[in-house]
């Protein structure tokens, strides 16, 4: 195995082995707490523009199965390991964790203290890192960390959303017809959708209003992604045009973020963000936790919302930060975490039944 070098911007170095591709990249150095998922994990399209280092120990046991996939491709910039696994056990395996780094041109390291970086990131926050197999001078790393571009402020959407539209499944014929926006979308939101009776189409993140009315939809969801939304403008106005007209909408992660933007709303950057499958989530309406699977780095300004027509339906009970919305008179949602799950606990799928009935009543 090769060297490869691990360097952050302020100047913390970590030196292993080279488990990926070869190469050199920058990025967002986070991480995720997740003890399985590591295939959902990189090919999240939400994970553009970052390094992620996974703080479970042993990664790669089970090796790739093209069952798993979330995306067409990893996005990630780089992954970052404490041990990575070379001979998968799993009989569901066609290809080997390192195997699948290195043909997907991801620049990975192991043989690092993951605890540690951990630690130093919840301390000092998320930053930025560079990763590679043929720089080795630390001052120069560094320089090259700090030069690199800041997650906030970045569109990361434009890299990851679909050319064109197409829809998820042409075999199926659901009781209802959504537009899902894709803005990063994960594999399995389709599925979740599918499951609750929602034949799918899936159009770029660019679509307008009046582009969306034409495929005639009984509902439109706002889809995951990468980046910050507070750089997604574009975005908005048709989402507040589709608000206005009463269409039944439902957002998830980087969705409910810019849907609070498109209704007044704004955003901030989280000190290390939410990434795992074990994030606590209240309901504010019934009391009830749901433990959640999440992955975003920024939140939704709770404050920002007081003279707007939305209302906060969910907290983390973690930091308090808004983890849920809900239009006061129009037939709109959102929710920051995960309820498709993948990986990750499944108490929250009972969202997908909610934006049909959205639906169902939109009908009556």
């Amino acid at each position: 195995m090769s060297k490869v070098v691990l360097a952050l911007e302020d100047g913390m170095i970590f030196e292993g082995r080279s488990v990926g591709a070869s190469g050199e990249a920058t990025g967002e150095l986070v991480f995720n707490t997740s003890m399985m998922g590591y295939q959902e994990i990189l090919t999240d399209p939400s994970y553009t523009g970052q390094v992620i280092t996974m703080t479970y120990p042993l990664i790669g046991n089970y090796g790739i199965s093209e069952e798993d996939m979330e995306s067409r491709q990893p996005f990630c910039r780089g992954f970052v390991m404490r041990e990575c696994c070379f001979e998968p056990s799993s009989y569901r395996a066609t290809q080997s964790l390192p195997e699948f780094l290195k043909a997907n041109n991801i620049v990975a390291i192991d043989g690092v203290d993951t605890r540690k970086i951990t630690k130093h990131l919840r301390e000092k926050g998320a930053m930025k890192c560079v990763i590679s197999t043929e720089d080795f001078d630390h001052a120069s790393l560094v320089a090259k960390a700090k030069a690199s571009a800041d997650m906030a402020g970045s569109d990361y959407v434009k890299e990851v959303t679909t050319d064109a539209p197409y829809v998820w499944n042409p075999n199926f014929e659901g009781q209802y017809h959504v537009v899902a926006m894709d803005y990063g979308i994960k594999f399995n939101i389709m599925r979740m959708l599918e499951k609750a009776g929602c034949s799918v189409t899936v159009v770029p993140a660019t679509t307008s209003y009046d582009e969306i009315k034409e495929l005639n939809p009984d509902g439109v969801f706002l889809s995951n992604g990468p980046g910050d939304p507070a750089a997604l403008d574009y975005l908005y106005p048709t989402i507040q045009s589709l608000v206005d007209n009463s269409t039944p909408l439902f957002g998830i992660c980087l969705g409910h973020q810019v849907m609070a933007h498109a209704l007044g709303g704004s955003t901030y950057k989280l000190k290390f963000g939410h990434r795992g499958g074990n994030q606590p989530v209240m309901d504010n309406a019934t009391g009830k936790v749901e433990i959640s699977s999440q992955n975003h780095g920024f939140a939704v300004d709770s404050d920002s919302l007081q003279e707007s027509d939305v209302e906060v339906s969910h907290y983390n009970l973690n930091d308090d930060s808004v983890e849920g919305l809900t239009h006061k008179t129009k037939p709109a949602f959102g929710v920051q975490y995960h309820p498709e799950s993948s990986p990750g606990p499944h108490d929250s799928a009972y969202l997908f039944k909610r934006f049909t009935d959205l639906m169902d009543k939109a009908k009556a």
